[in-house]
């Protein structure tokens, strides 16, 4: 049964990081991130390590997304302040 639940965790894991790698929009990967970051805490704590679960459910699914969109959302502005300019 742990070896079905780890079998799926790493399928779902493996999905997700594909599916970051192929978006293309940068928000949609931050998004795809974030649910990733959210899968590897579940494979971690099905592999029986919660405290690194934990940590990557903190970094990997809120503070790493919410960085990146915060990101993107400054450069866009700085990107539309440069056109009003021209």
């Amino acid at each position: 049964m742990a070896d079905a639940v780890i079998v799926v965790a790493l399928l779902l894991v493996a999905a997700a990081a594909t599916t970051a790698v192929l978006v293309r929009d940068p928000v949609r990967q931050a998004l795809v991130l974030a649910v990733l970051g959210v899968l590897l805490a579940v494979l971690f704590t099905t592999l029986q390590a919660p405290d690194v679960g934990l940590s990557q459910l903190a970094v990997g699914s809120a503070l790493t997304p919410l960085l990146l969109l915060l990101t993107v959302r400054k450069v866009r502005r700085r990107g539309r302040k440069e056109d009003r300019r021209r």
